[in-house]
């Protein structure tokens, strides 16, 4: 055995650097969570579908040219070309989701077209590892790529059993750095001319994994190097608000790589950055779906730019992409911190802008920006093979990490869906079971399998949305412990086989204003879910409204609701349900009489 690698082929050097003490909850497994019913499942499946039927002649011509090698197929177009404005970026995340769909699911072919095209890409490799598909890609975006390339061949290697990614994560990392700055440095202005979209600071979280991985520890020092401390993560652990005017999804993207320090080298200026920037998010940023970022740039609070932005520009949330950047961090500060509100967060967006992402078209159109304009429709970027056509299939891919966490003392439910999840405690194995139809019925059903009794917790999100007290029973026993909104209701007991815990989470309706300068521009809830208006063909705007008083539900159609209007018929339906239809998602609210 080589030196300085443990019997598990992990590197040593990796073990030595395990955190210790930094997460009160840990993720599952890929292969742990099966999503079994229900919205998720549904996009789950067509996005797994979809993007293991792409073309691999096509995700690797651009390399293949590149190299002098044969290169069959049709060229990608688009973004992706070697003329394009991002040649050949996308083939690391696509690695990188349908790596994640063949731990999650065995799926035989998926894991076999991940193995494919890594050896695609490693064929173009040549010497000196020269990664990029062009020298376009290498000039102007050489860290934004080089990042897709670490989480694809990473997640190939961890979870599609590729062995050899490992050397050529290793040869690609060393053959962008003559590519690379020495230095990080913010988008914007004052970027160096030679790469002016490009963004070093989201490089470390993956260089971080890369030095676990393969114990370089040049890749270690790299990490380090690019983390944006002096512009970024120390003002905002400061509690400065430094987020308006900087590019909203790369400046979210970047807190993972915050959270990844906090992880690997203990720094608490990191915790606190991250948790800083989320209630920044929160309290002046968010939209009523959780998206984030008007034109990809976040606003300064307290001005009224939410609500102005929904008549300036369609472009209110770069979906899939922000999706990405936001689940991420949900999930690291669920692990820091067990809290509730994060899991709210995650729920919030995950319903209101990945769900309700328009499924990808013909050869290369995909959706990008959410549209909170009045009268708008869901369609597809104006360019083939964008970035969110990367981030998409990565943040699905991820929904099983989503739904329930793990600690030494038992399992956390942190989303409702159906499906189950498998592990050991203390040597014995456990299934829970989740049977419901959330979000169109308020019951969930969690039902405990174990071969002999035992004890355990079992912790369960109690949202912030509740509109009455929720119902918790077991055995058909009520439950007279702590309850409490926007927390995780902890259930301590010995365990028998079929066990079920039954919740009832009532949900109703009410009102979020866009900002608090337009406090009577107001989007619909109900729950977690943000209701849109659907318009009729020949209606563009409407009255103001008494929401959500009238409002009733349409018999035989789920989640949809009518309002009764003297001009006629008003149908308001979830943003995810929505597909070809024109819809209004802000209204006015009518004043109260005086």
């Amino acid at each position: 055995m080589a030196a300085g690698v443990a019997a598990s082929g992990v590197p040593r050097l990796a073990l030595a650097r395990s955190p210790q003490g930094r997460e009160k909850l840990q993720e599952f497994g890929y292969a742990d969570v099966k999503l079994t019913g229900g919205p998720l499942k549904s996009q789950y499946d067509r996005i797994h579908a979809h993007y293991l039927s792409l073309d691999d002649d096509r995700l690797l011509k651009v390399y293949r040219q590149r190299a002098g090698l044969p290169a069959p197929g049709k060229d990608m177009g688009g973004w992706y070309d070697a003329d394009g404005f991002v040649p050949g970026h996308l083939l690391g995340q696509f690695i990188s989701g349908l790596s994640r769909y063949a731990r999650a699911t065995g799926d035989g072919p998926t894991s076999a077209k991940v193995k494919a095209l890594v050896e695609g890409f490693a064929a173009t490799l040549g010497p000196g590892g020269y990664p990029y598909a062009s020298e376009k890609a290498a000039t102007t975006w050489p860290c934004y790529i080089l990042d897709k390339y670490e989480i694809g061949l990473l997640d190939a290697y961890q979870l599609a059993d590729v062995k050899m990614a490992r050397d050529v994560l290793a040869r690609v990392i060393r053959g962008a750095i003559p590519y690379i700055p020495d230095h990080t440095y913010d988008r914007g202005p004052n970027s160096p001319k030679q790469a002016p979209y490009d963004e070093p600071y989201i490089l470390p979280e993956n260089l971080f994994d890369s030095y676990q991985a393969t114990g370089e520890k040049q890749f270690l020092k790299m990490a380090r190097l690019y983390l944006l401390d002096h512009e970024y993560f120390d003002l905002l652990a400061q509690g400065q608000d430094v987020l308006p005017g900087k590019h909203a999804y790369s400046h979210v993207m970047a807190l993972s790589s915050a959270a990844k320090a906090y992880l690997m080298l203990g720094e608490p200026k990191y915790l606190e950055a991250i948790k800083n920037a989320w209630n920044l998010l929160e309290e002046d940023q968010e939209f009523a779906s959780g998206g984030w970022g008007p034109k990809e740039t976040f606003v300064p609070p307290h001005q009224g730019k939410l609500g102005e932005s929904l008549v300036s520009t369609r472009d209110h949330f770069e979906t899939p992409c922000g999706f990405y950047a936001h689940s991420k961090l949900a999930r690291y500060l669920l692990r820091f911190t067990a809290e509730a509100r994060y899991g709210d967060g995650l729920e919030c967006a995950l319903y209101n802008t990945l769900l309700g992402a328009k499924d990808p078209g013909a050869d290369g159109d995909y959706f990008y920006y959410s549209d909170y304009h009045a009268a708008a429709k869901k369609g597809y970027y104006h360019s083939k093979w964008p970035c969110c056509s990367g981030t998409l299939v990565q943040g699905v891919a991820d929904y099983p990490l989503d739904v329930y966490f793990r600690d030494s003392d038992g399992i956390t439910v942190n989303l409702f869906t159906p499906s189950e999840v498998r592990w050991t405690s203390k040597g014995v194995p456990v299934r829970l079971v989740q049977a419901t139809k959330f979000p169109e019925e308020d019951t969930v059903e969690l039902r405990v399998e174990v071969p002999s009794p035992m004890e355990l917790t079992l912790r369960v999100r109690m949202p912030g949305w509740l509109d009455a007290e929720p119902g918790i029973s077991i055995n058909g026993k009520s439950f007279d412990g702590e309850v409490g909104k926007q927390s995780f209701v902890a259930v301590r007991r010995r365990w028998k086989k079929n066990d079920a815990v039954h919740l009832r989470l009532p949900q109703g309706f009410r009102l979020q204003p866009i900002d608090d300068q337009h406090p009577r521009t107001v989007a619909l809830m109900r729950g977690p879910l943000m209701l849109v208006a659907l318009l009729p063909p020949d209606v563009t705007s409407l009255p103001a409204l008494s929401l959500p008083h009238g409002l009733k539900p349409v018999p035989n159609r789920r989640l949809t609701f009518e309002l009764r209007l003297p001009e006629g018929r008003l149908e308001f339906v979830p943003f995810y349900l929505v597909q070809d239809e024109m819809y209004t998602t802000y209204f006015q609210q009518k004043a109260a009489p005086s």
